[in-house]
């Protein structure tokens, strides 16, 4: 496997893992007070829309070229990092 697959697979399990997980907190939310609900829910929103845009960056790098490939690495793991950080920080407040 080149390094660029392997790179690919561990940025997909990665984003796979945390949407897995948002999926669970998401079905928690059904339990808890109409007015933290909404809050939750709101951010949750925002959390879908930053994993679609890593998934959208990782689809990007894999159909780049050579050329471009090194420097879409690096605008793909901070697109990755912020969606990691936003998260946790959201888990953090549940």
């Amino acid at each position: 496997m080149s390094i660029r697959a392997a790179y690919i697979e561990k940025m997909k399990l990665q984003l796979d893992e945390l949407n897995t997980t948002m999926d669970e907190l998401q079905s928690k939310a059904g339990t808890t007070k109409i007015e933290l609900q909404e809050k939750y829910l709101k951010e949750m929103a925002s959390l879908r829309e930053q994993s679609q845009g890593a998934l959208d960056r990782l689809d990007e790098l894999k159909t780049s070229g050579e050329d471009s490939w090194k420097s879409m690495v690096m605008e793909t793991e901070k697109v990755r990092d912020a969606f990691v950080k936003s998260f946790h920080y959201f888990k953090s407040q549940l």
